[in-house]
C-alpha cells in the first residue's frame, strides 16, 4: 500500500511547482540535471509508506550531507549522452564503409550532422563512466555500513560488467579511429544500451541525494525518524513553515491520547500557516527528506489529506457548503476503509450558517476522535463547539494562537498555547481600515 493524498492537499501545501509561485518542490530542487529533477518530482508525487525505506533514504541523504559531496559530473556531457542514447532509429547506425568523403575524425570535419552527435555521445558516455568509476572508488570505504552501500554495489556490478568494463579501461578516447567509433556505437546504442541507461539513472539518483543534502546543510534542516510499530504519533519540536520568510517555530505532540488537535484563534493569527507547517513536515518526512524543524519523530501513515483552501465547485452548480460536505464525505470513506490517516480541516463548514456549522463541527470532530489510529487537526472560530467537545472527548488537545492588543491594533505572536481563545478582532480590523468611513464619504459625495 502506498502513501495516499490528492490534488487538494498538494495544492493546499504548495507541494509542486506552478508557474510564478513558490513551492516545496522548488525549495528542494537543487539538482544539476534534468534526469535528477525528474526523479525528484516522482519522489514528491509518491512518498514512501514503509518505515525502513524512509529511514534508509534519510540515512543516505544524511551520509552525503556529512561528507559534503559535490556532484562530480559535467552536465553538458550528460546532455550529449542523453541526446545520443535517444537516437534509436536503425537508419542512423554507423557502418565501417562510411569512412569516405574526406571525413577526418580528429577534427570532426563531417558532412553528416548525426555523426557529430554520435561521436560526441560516445565520448561523453566513456568520460562519464570514468568519472563514475573514480567516484565509486573514492567514497566506497566511507559508505560502508550505510544504505547507499547497496547503490554503490549496483554501480560497481555494472562498471565491472564484461560489456562495460572495456569502456572503463579505455584510455585514449580523444584518438578513436573510425572503426572504433562504429564498433562502440553498435555496442552502446543497440547491444547493451539498457545497461548504459541504468548507469545514467544511477548518476541522476546521485544528483538528487547530493542536491537534498546541500539543502539540508545550507538551511540546517533536521532529519525525521520514522517510528516502527503501531505507535500512531507525531512529535515535532521547533517546526516552522519552509516557505514563509522569518517564520516562527512551534512544537506539538500528537498521540493516541490526544490524536485530535482543536485549534482556535482570531483571523490572521496564523492558524492556516500552522496547519500547513505541520502537514508539510509530515509529507516531507514520508519522503525521507529533511524538514524545517529542530527534531521530529513520526509514525508512518497511510496518507495525508488537507482541506485548507477549498474552492467552490461552480462548474457542477454546487455551493461552497456542499463542496465542504463532499470533501468531508471523501475523507470519511478513506477513514471507513481502515486507513491510518493524518487529516486537516481549516474551519469546518464555514460555508453555512453558524448554527449548522456549530452542530456539524461538534459531530464531525467527535467522530474523528473515535479514530485513535488516525490524527486530526481541526480549526474553527466557533469556540462554543470547543467547550462541548472538552466535556465529551478526553483525547482532544485544545490549542490556540493568541492575539495581543496594542491600543486598537492587534499583534500576532504566532506562538502556540494551550486552551481555547475567544479572540475575535474582525470589527477592529474593519474599523482600523476605515472601511465604514470610506463608504460613508463616497455616499455623501454622491448626494452632493
Amino acid at each position: 500500500m502506498g502513501f495516499n493524498t490528492d490534488k487538494q492537499t498538494l495544492d493546499d501545501l504548495k507541494i509542486l511547482s506552478k508557474p510564478g509561485t513558490d513551492s516545496v518542490y522548488g525549495l528542494y530542487n537543487n539538482t544539476y540535471t534534468k534526469g535528477g529533477a525528474d526523479i525528484l518530482e516522482q519522489m514528491f508525487l509518491y512518498p514512501l509508506s514503509d518505515a525502513q525505506a524512509i529511514n534508509n533514504r534519510s540515512a543516505t541523504i544524511q551520509y552525503f550531507k556529512n561528507i559534503q559531496a559535490k556532484f562530480p559530473f559535467k552536465t553538458d556531457l550528460l546532455d550529449s549522452a542523453e541526446i545520443y542514447m535517444a537516437m534509436t532509429d536503425q537508419r542512423t547506425k554507423l557502418r565501417h564503409d562510411e569512412n569516405n568523403i574526406g571525413r577526418k575524425i580528429g577534427n570532426l570535419i563531417s558532412a553528416d550532422g548525426d555523426y557529430k552527435v554520435i561521436y560526441n555521445g560516445i565520448i561523453a558516455i566513456v568520460t562519464l563512466l570514468h568519472t563514475l568509476n573514480n567516484f565509486v572508488k573514492e567514497i566506497g570505504s566511507s559508505a560502508f555500513n550505510t544504505p547507499y552501500d547497496q547503490d554503490l554495489a549496483q554501480m560497481l556490478a555494472l562498471l565491472t560488467d564484461p560489456d562495460i568494463s572495456p569502456l572503463v579501461a579505455l584510455k585514449r578516447i580523444d584518438k578513436l579511429s573510425h572503426r572504433e567509433i562504429v564498433d562502440l556505437d553498435h555496442l552502446l546504442r543497440f547491444t547493451f544500451g539498457f545497461k548504459i541507461k541504468k548507469l545514467l539513472s544511477c548518476i541522476y539518483q546521485l544528483d538528487v541525494y547530493i542536491a537534498i543534502a546541500e539543502v539540508a546543510f545550507k538551511l540546517n534542516y533536521v532529519f525525521p525518524v520514522a517510528l516502527t510499530g503501531e505507535q500512531y504519533s507525531v512529535k515535532l519540536a521547533g517546526v516552522y513553515h519552509p516557505l514563509v520568510k522569518n517564520a516562527l517555530a512551534n512544537s506539538i505532540d500528537i498521540t493516541p491520547h490526544n490524536n485530535v488537535v482543536f485549534l482556535t484563534g482570531a483571523n490572521m493569527a496564523g492558524k492556516s500557516t500552522f496547519m500547513k507547517t505541520v502537514s508539510i513536515a509530515l509529507y516531507l518526512a514520508h519522503m525521507g527528506f529533511p524538514v524545517a524543524a529542530q527534531k521530529m519523530e513520526f509514525s508512518v501513515m497511510d496518507g495525508l489529506f488537507t482541506t485548507i483552501n477549498l474552492p467552490d465547485d461552480l462548474g457542477s452548480g454546487n455551493s461552497h457548503f456542499y463542496a465542504e460536505v463532499l470533501r468531508v464525505k471523501k475523507i470519511a470513506k478513506e477513514l471507513g476503509a481502515g486507513k491510518k490517516l493524518f487529516v486537516v480541516f481549516d474551519e469546518l463548514f464555514r460555508g453555512t450558517n453558524v448554527k449548522d456549522a456549530y452542530e456539524g463541527t461538534i459531530a464531525i470532530t467527535k467522530a474523528f476522535a473515535e479514530k485513535r489510529n488516525c490524527m486530526f487537526v481541526v480549526s474553527t472560530h466557533i469556540i462554543e463547539a470547543g467547550e462541548v467537545l472538552r466535556q465529551d472527548c478526553s483525547n482532544i488537545n485544545f490549542v490556540y494562537l493568541p492575539t495581543l492588543m496594542e491600543g486598537n491594533s492587534p499583534v500576532y505572536t504566532y506562538k502556540l498555547k494551550q486552551g481555547i481563545t475567544a479572540d475575535r478582532h474582525g470589527m477592529i480590523i474593519i474599523n482600523n481600515e476605515r472601511i465604514l468611513e470610506i463608504i460613508g464619504s463616497r455616499k455623501n459625495k454622491k448626494a452632493v
